[in-house]
């Protein structure tokens, strides 16, 4: 069965702690090379078939239900065999 892959990330201009908490958590293991961190959530939607309305569905469930559209951005929509 095809899976519906939606992911979901803050908006940009705004503030991530848990991204922030980890990047400290890098510095302070001394972990090198890695300017920023962000945080942000994956779901996958088994269907029966990903169809074109199957997949325009899924992202009007991923724009109503899946994320906050005042504080995240849906960035990724994509069919996974």
């Amino acid at each position: 069965m095809p899976t519906i892959v939606v992911d979901v990330m803050p908006k940009a201009e705004l503030l991530d702690p848990q991204g922030k908490a980890v990047s400290g958590a890098l510095t302070r293991l001394g972990v090198a090379g890695f300017s920023d961190v962000r945080i942000g959530k994956r779901f996958e939607l088994t269907v029966d078939r990903a169809d074109e309305a199957t997949l325009e569905t899924a992202r009007r469930i991923a724009d109503e239900i899946l994320s906050n559209s005042v504080i995240e951005d849906v960035v990724n929509i994509e069919v996974v065999e």
